[in-house]
């Protein structure tokens, strides 16, 4: 049985005296009386409420698994009930296929692959000119497999099947009121956007870049650069002037979609101003403020003055394995790599977010991204072609008004990156919102840490939080979460339905605990780099297991299997980081450090909190022997130097100055050396 809580205990959660000595009893009845996992779920159903003190809820959750085998992992925190589970996707395709159990059901789509793909085109209803003639290629080598073959079709007409008068985007600027747009208004201004294309010259497969944040517009102009046969370039607005000018380069892009400038947290932003430093070619400028008097480069367009008229345009017929976005990923060298997304990898989004986030038709889906990142692109599929609505904020989404956003938008799936949660927590900023329209969180982008994910869960009294771990080169998730499962913090609960992997150690041998290798083929993995060997990335000199006839691809995270058949994510193999959901390389971070005046060489690390949670960054300096600067001036002139010249989201959490960096015979920088002395000299961050 459960420990019994004394009255101190409840008062020292912030609880006023007499509501704690009315709950006391009533509460160590339930923790005397009933098993942990039954008691949770009566406490989170009769008695827990959002707005009661997290320490509350943490208190509770660890008494009722004090005794709990942590060996098995973190103990679930959330139970689907039989209702909620027949409700779903997932178990409508298990009994169309007369399945009884989801891991029979996920054993089934990687056996049958072909079977499941073309079964899962039938289910979202993508729509074709020509059907194709072959689901897969299967004569083709799995590492360049062709999906939907001699198929014709343009995916936007996909995402305009729900009725012309629901509401595609529900947005909101800073400070601002709730708008809506239908899927009639979003159709016809994608294809103003098209027709203005056309009407400037541009041809198809022509490559179209859009450095904006996410908005309403921006879906809009993505929508209508595909439809029109281009390609989306996909840039961060938030990146400085030189890394939006390799995107540029390394794309070859003919124009780009633009603000004047980005209003976050009362602040005006330029970011027409860098893609002037970046020397972009053509630019088509959105003004939030027409009485800026922004004064444009020869040849820039205004927003109205390049926006058609027309408001009917036929969408160019495609074939599957044509462009209709090229995102970028950090490699671990130089540029980063260029990833070309076709006509099929919208399906992965699209599939994903209809089986694991278990979007509906009117399901309002939030996703705080970008469409320089692949959530936006993500968000617009797996929202659009689902018939549900897509919920903008255009503010920063630290602050309440977010969370007034997504409780007045009536949010039902919210996705957010782990470190968000973090600070919602530490400043109680969502307290008191009514979010019990949302079904499900979804948390991608880094790892989470268990205690966040259950002050997430608290906030919502108690939804499940689906685990989504895949990359740009993937479409989607490679490792993932269902709401047919029990949800355990910071857990993941399967491999992608359609997908499979397989642990090795360093040896190569199959493991509970290593590297994640992806078992192919899918539809939504990449078969192509524009700047890269593709072989070389993914698939030279991965090993080979014997259960399986099919080449592994490589993705380089860490990952641990545990005995209830559950996942935990260990961060990555390689020195590529995850920082605030952005994916980046110690290479590009040590290139921009290395010019500060003053270091000789520097080395990028990323240490994960001994809590489990988001990758905090830590610099190794070799400095010159005249530097007289004091150790945090240094930091703050490295931070200001990564602002600049890569990302400000980017924060320094430590610095080491040392004499030499440790190497291999062969000269390389032995980074993981560096993770083991600062966590043994120093402790986690």
């Amino acid at each position: 049985m459960s420990k019994q809580l004394s009255l101190e205990e409840l008062i020292n959660c912030g609880l006023d005296k007499n509501l704690a000595a009315t709950m006391l009893p009533q509460l160590n009845q339930w923790l005397s009386s009933t098993p942990g996992t039954e008691c949770w779920q009566i406490i989170i159903q009769k008695f827990l409420k959002p707005d009661y003190p997290f320490a509350l809820h943490k208190l509770l959750y660890e008494t009722i698994f004090s005794d709990w085998d942590t060996t098995q992992g973190i103990a679930a925190a959330w139970f689907p009930s039989d209702e909620q589970i027949q409700s779903t996707n997932i178990a409508a395709l298990m009994q169309q296929l007369q399945i009884n159990s989801y891991r029979k059901l996920h054993h089934w789509s990687v056996q049958n692959r072909a079977q499941f793909w073309e079964l899962m085109v039938e289910k979202i209803n993508i729509c074709f000119r020509e059907k194709y003639t072959k689901i897969i290629n299967s004569s083709e080598d799995v590492e360049s497999a062709q999906w939907l073959v001699g198929a014709i079709f343009n995916i936007v007409e996909s995402c305009f099947q729900a009725p012309k008068d629901a509401i595609a985007i529900a947005f909101q600027p800073e400070g601002g009121s709730l708008s809506f747009w239908t899927y009639g208004e979003l159709n016809i201004f994608t294809n103003r956007v098209a027709n203005g294309l056309i009407e400037a010259g541009f041809k198809i497969g022509d490559r179209i870049a859009i450095a904006m944040p996410m908005t309403a517009e921006s879906v809009a102009i993505y929508l209508g650069i595909i439809k029109a046969g281009c390609t989306v370039v996909s840039i961060a607005d938030s990146f400085a002037a030189n890394e939006i000018a390799a995107r540029i380069r390394i794309s070859n892009a003919k124009a780009i979609f633009t603000q004047d400038y980005i209003l976050r947290a009362g602040k005006k932003l330029p970011l027409y101003t860098k893609i002037g430093e970046a020397n972009a070619p053509k630019a088509i400028v959105i003004s939030l403020d027409n009485s800026s008097g922004l004064q444009l480069r020869q040849g820039d367009l205004t927003w109205d003055d390049f926006l058609s008229y027309k408001e009917y345009f036929d969408p160019i017929p495609c074939n599957p394995l044509d462009y209709i976005n090229i995102l970028f990923s950090s490699g671990t060298t130089g540029d980063p790599k260029a990833i070309p997304w076709t006509q099929t990898t919208a399906i992965k989004c699209a599939v994903d977010g209809y089986l694991h986030q278990d979007i509906h038709p009117g399901d309002v889906v939030a996703w705080s991204t970008n469409l320089g990142w692949m959530m936006g692109p993500w968000l617009i599929f797996a929202s659009l072609i689902n018939r549900a609505t897509i919920a903008l904020y255009y503010g920063i989404p630290t602050e309440r008004e977010f969370g007034q956003f997504v409780q007045n938008a009536r949010v039902n799936i919210l996705g957010l990156v782990p470190s968000l949660v973090n600070i919602w927590k530490t400043t109680n900023c969502m307290q008191g919102l009514d979010w019990s329209a949302i079904k499900a969180f979804s948390s991608t982008g880094e790892c989470s840490n268990p205690q966040d994910m259950l002050f997430l869960m608290s906030l919502a009294g108690y939804k499940p939080i689906i685990e989504y771990c895949g990359g740009t080169e993937i479409g989607g998730a490679y490792i993932t979460g269902t709401v047919v499962q029990p949800c355990a913090p910071s857990t993941f609960t399967t491999p992608a339905l359609g997908l499979d992997l397989v642990i090795l150690d360093e040896d190569g041998q199959v493991a509970e605990q290593g590297e994640a290798f992806i078992i192919p083929p899918s539809i939504g993995l990449s078969t192509e780099l524009l700047n890269k060997d593709h072989h070389q990335v993914y698939f030279a000199d991965t090993p080979s297991v014997p259960a399986t006839s099919s080449p592994l691809r490589r993705h380089g995270d860490q990952i641990e299997r545990l005995p209830n058949g559950y996942y935990r994510a260990q961060g990555r193999v390689d020195d590529t980081m995850n920082l605030g959901g952005i994916k980046v390389s110690s290479t590009e971070i040590e290139r921009i450090l290395n010019t500060v005046e003053g270091i000789s060489e520097t080395a990028a690390i990323a240490i994960s909190p001994l809590d489990g949670g988001p990758s905090q960054l830590v610099i190794y300096a070799v400095v010159f022997a005249m530097l007289t600067q004091q150790p945090e001036e240094l930091k703050s002139k490295l931070q200001k130097a990564i602002a600049q010249s890569l990302n400000p989201l980017f924060k320094i959490r430590g610095l080491v100055i040392v004499e030499s960096l440790p190497r291999t015979a062969s000269n390389k920088v032995m980074r993981r050396v560096l993770r083991q002395d600062y966590i043994s000299d120093r402790g986690r961050v």
